[in-house]
């Protein structure tokens, strides 16, 4: 879980390349099936079943998604500086960030920083793959 342009994406393929994980991000799960409420049970079921069967990863940025996080999982936060979320954010708008983009950003920095976690990871002190190493390690 994190703000936008954390790293938690790039983490979580690196990870995925490891140890063969599925990787769900934000509302994926909507193609589960026809329904909104369908999909989310569905999908949270597959969470629950995950546990103990099989590595998921599920890219989580907005806080209502942690509603989906079963009882067991593994609540990684992924964190940069807002400095470096801006610069990330404003390569994937090939170079422009506007004003309104800004205050987006900065309005919902930090959002998670009350949540529970088990394992937090700044990416401006990692590199992704030290972060996807020490997700490993502790997952173990």
């Amino acid at each position: 879980m994190g703000d936008s342009c954390t790293g938690k994406s790039t983490v979580a393929k690196l990870i995925a390349k490891k140890n063969g994980a599925v990787i769900f991000s934000g509302k994926d799960y909507l193609r589960m099936a026809k329904s909104e409420s369908e999909a989310a049970s569905i999908f949270k079921a597959k969470l629950s079943q995950a546990v103990t069967k099989e590595n998921v990863i599920y890219i989580i940025t907005e806080k209502e998604q942690l509603a989906f996080l079963p009882e067991g999982g593994i609540r990684v936060f992924v964190t940069a500086g807002l400095g470096t979320v801006k610069k990330r954010f404003a390569a994937r708008m090939n170079g422009n960030l506007p004003a309104p983009v800004v205050a987006m950003l900065e309005k919902k920095y930090n959002k998670f920083e009350t949540e529970a976690f088990d394992l937090k990871i700044n990416t401006d002190e990692v590199s992704a793959e030290e972060a996807a190493e020490a997700i490993c390690k502790f997952t173990k």
